[in-house]
């Protein structure tokens, strides 16, 4: 199925079915969020709404159901993400948005799946996933608001101002630290020195 085929109205109503009623918001918040970035960024709009709006289609499975649900996918989580089972929302996100939802779109495949850590070489619309997440209205951490001046300046600068708040969360939190998430920080950083 392509991407105009998709009925964005069945897509809501489908995850307002499975998601609390707080990620649904949230997931309509991305989705809002996305599409304001993908204008100023040149991105195509109904990719990235699609993205933004199933990027957390995968969040109801928890522990061990994410676990087994990531396992029956093929997927073989790493230590870290056995350990830590709500990262593996990305890769379940990723097969849920193929198989549920008709999205074969790789590009928004990809963004559903490396929202949470991101990862080196994201291509536009990833970055403008994983950076929505950090910013959209709902959000309201210290430093949310530089992200968010930065996010329509410099995506590379705001990936690694997302990326600088996720390792201090995680740190100051005794949370397992993902290399995906140093990976995608130095990448970004590297790039705002070439």
């Amino acid at each position: 199925m392509t991407l105009d085929e998709i009925d964005l109205d069945l897509v809501r109503e489908k995850l307002a079915s499975v998601l609390t009623e707080k990620r649904f918001i949230h997931s309509l918040n991305v989705a809002d969020t996305v599409v304001k970035m993908a204008k100023h960024y040149g991105a195509d709009e109904k990719r990235t709404y699609i993205a933004g709006l199933l990027h957390d289609c995968g969040k109801s499975y928890k522990g061990n159901a994410a676990r087994e649900f990531a396992k029956e996918t093929g997927y073989e989580p790493d230590e870290i993400e056995w350990l830590q089972p709500g990262l593996l929302h990305g890769v379940i996100g990723e097969y849920i948005a193929r198989h549920e939802y008709g999205v074969t779109d790789t590009e928004v495949l990809a963004a559903i799946r490396w929202h949470i850590t991101g990862r080196a070489g994201m291509s536009v619309i990833e970055k403008i996933i994983y950076v929505s997440d950090y910013i959209e209205p709902g959000r309201g951490f210290t430093g949310v608001e530089a992200m968010r001046e930065e996010a329509f300046r410099n995506l590379d600068r705001c990936i690694v101002l997302c990326a600088n708040s996720t390792i201090r969360y995680v740190v100051e939190n005794g949370y397992l630290l993902h290399p995906k998430t140093v990976e995608t920080r130095n990448h970004s950083l590297l790039a705002l020195k070439a």
